[in-house]
């Protein structure tokens, strides 16, 4: 491995980064990972072409390197690719791929606990950064990462032989993990997941930890960390940090006029005193236990519908079997119109969720955890003798 010839600007960059991450952190960065943050800077990892602000805009290097230069070393997320890889043309751009901010980098690798000879799988290459860096601690020969994308796959690679790094950087569907290389002392994933992947059980040795971002259509929102027994069983917490884009093999895409109201539904109408924004807006302890909670519910917002409605919350289950709606007139805050429509009453579910999530002292990500085997998935709180209740 060799260690970049690194330019006095870049070496001021680079003790900037790090001191705003340690500063983010509640402990300082382990010196192993601080010797991988210079023997891997940001800059060789991060394409050349990136997308900036809430539009997107292309920023090529060549053109503005400056602008560039800051963007790569701020202690933020970078888009590195929209649309798949696609060009959106004059179209909408989303972004599809990103460099993770460093500060949850370096968070998430503190809590995978790698050190010297562990082997690892990453889920999820991106730009190849986290690799390099997993590379510098483990060693390359130690570390597999698997990357969907065969461009994204395919630079990333370059980067890493550029290093001089010999890391076992494939092309692959994530989710099946890759049993080539099996077993892991650790598997760590670099997108979020609804459910974990159950081939990812089996690759890790007992004892081993499984650590990764977590979402449900609620809310992108939580790391999920477990230990694996041996036997086929992984269990852990979940920790109050990080959004992460969806791994694409669990990706949906609905729209409400879409795919799920049809004029020919007849809602049932009645009435709510749950303020429609107590399950949707900022408090993200109570968004979480509702995802928990409604596994396959999502929601969006509707401003300005119809006449005498200021605004109006939509949910809906993932099978667009049901929907419900709860208006806001924009006055009372005491009460709210419902309409339901399908074979459940969505709205009765996430008002029973909110109503055990306050009954329990309103918890945080933190007092929740998950066990996993190979035919399901159990969500508990603060032990797993006391199970999180879910519909039906």
């Amino acid at each position: 491995m060799t260690t970049p010839n690194v330019a006095a600007s870049e070496r001021i960059a680079i003790r900037g980064l790090l001191g705003a991450v340690n500063a983010d952190l509640e402990a300082p960065i382990r010196p192993e990972w601080e010797r991988a943050a210079w023997a891997a800077p940001r800059s060789v990892y991060v394409p050349h072409r990136i997308y900036l602000g809430d539009e997107l805009e292309t920023c090529d290097r060549a053109k503005a390197p400056e602008e560039w230069m800051r963007a790569v070393y701020a202690n933020d997320s970078v888009v590195t690719q929209v649309n798949d890889g696609e060009d959106p043309g004059d179209g909408e751009r989303w972004a599809s791929s990103s460099a993770s901010a460093p500060s949850i980098v370096f968070r998430m690798l503190r809590m995978l606990d790698v050190h010297d000879g562990h082997t690892v799988l990453e889920i999820g290459t991106g730009t190849g950064w986290n690799a390099g860096l997993l590379s510098s601690v483990a060693g390359p020969e130690n570390v597999t990462t698997v990357e969907v994308d065969p461009a994204l796959a395919s630079e990333a690679r370059k980067r890493l032989r550029k290093e001089g790094l010999a890391t076992h950087a494939l092309v692959g569907n994530g989710a099946e993990g890759h049993e080539g290389n099996a077993p892991y002392d650790r598997i760590v994933a670099t997108c979020s997941v609804r459910s974990v992947p159950r081939p990812w059980l089996t690759q890790v040795k007992p004892g081993g930890v499984i650590l990764t971002p977590w979402e449900s259509p609620w809310i992108c929102y939580g790391l999920l960390r477990m230990t694996t027994d041996g036997s086929g069983t992984a269990s852990g917490r979940f920790f109050p940090y990080s959004a992460f884009m969806l791994m694409r093999q669990q990706r949906t895409d609905l729209r409400i006029f879409r795919d799920v109201v049809r004029d020919e539904h007849q809602p049932d109408e009645s009435t709510t005193t749950l303020p429609p924004w107590r399950v949707t807006g900022d408090d993200l302890a109570a968004q979480f236990a509702m995802g928990l909670q409604l596994r396959d519910v999502w929601w969006t917002w509707h401003d300005n519908p119809m006449g005498g409605v200021a605004s109006r919350l939509w949910v809906a289950t993932t099978d667009a079997a049901s929907w419900a709606a709860v208006d806001w007139d924009g006055r009372s805050d005491d009460q709210f119109t419902v309409w339901q429509h399908g074979p459940r009453r969505l709205w009765n579910e996430a008002e029973a969720a909110y109503a055990w999530w306050a009954l329990h002292d309103r918890p945080g990500p933190e007092r929740f955890g998950l066990t996993v085997t190979a035919t399901g998935e159990a969500p508990w709180l603060d032990t797993s003798d006391q199970p999180v209740p879910t519909p039906g």
